[in-house]
């Protein structure tokens, strides 16, 4: 099975960041938790262009300002291999439009990670918030959504350094 090639952006406004709580789809590995916008890279497409047209198709905004800040390496059991390219964005045009895949809510920054979501996500929250440079993390999962390894730049984290 080839891994997936996804994007994943928090837009930032605020003190806040805009989350997609994915509560649309049934089979859906993100079911009832909170995570960014983005998705899968369509034949041929750069991580820009896929970070472009994704965040337009579910927000209906287009970004102005963004930068990349890490690649996320996402292993889901043992079916699911993602690299996920993973930015932030604090400028767009536009109007925000309903959401196919769930329902689209601003979070105050500082409230995200009491919220369901993955629990590796915490380590790139802290990471962003800090101002990381580009950084490289690997999140490695249980089919029942247990996270059992995190290797940030290819240094394994113990748990003490997760929590």
């Amino acid at each position: 099975m080839s891994p997936e090639l996804t994007t994943l952006c928090y837009l930032e406004r605020d003190g806040q960041y805009l989350m997609l709580h994915r509560v649309k789809k049934e089979a859906d590995i993100n079911r009832d938790k909170y995570i960014g916008v983005g998705g899968h890279f369509a034949h041929g497409e750069s991580p820009d262009e896929c970070l472009l047209r994704e965040v337009s198709e579910e927000t209906g905004l287009t970004l102005t300002s963004y930068r990349a800040r890490g690649i996320v390496t996402f292993v889901y059991g043992d079916d699911v291999v993602e690299y996920m390219h993973l930015y932030t964005a604090d400028a767009w045009e536009g109007e925000p439009c309903e959401c196919d895949e769930g329902d689209l809510v601003w979070v105050d920054i500082d409230k995200v990670c009491e919220l369901p979501i993955w629990e590796g996500d915490k380590v790139f929250f802290r990471l962003l918030a800090a101002d990381a440079p580009f950084f490289s993390l690997k999140l490695v999962y249980t089919k029942d959504d247990r996270l059992v390894s995190v290797v940030l730049d290819g240094r394994p984290l113990s748990k003490t350094e997760i929590m």
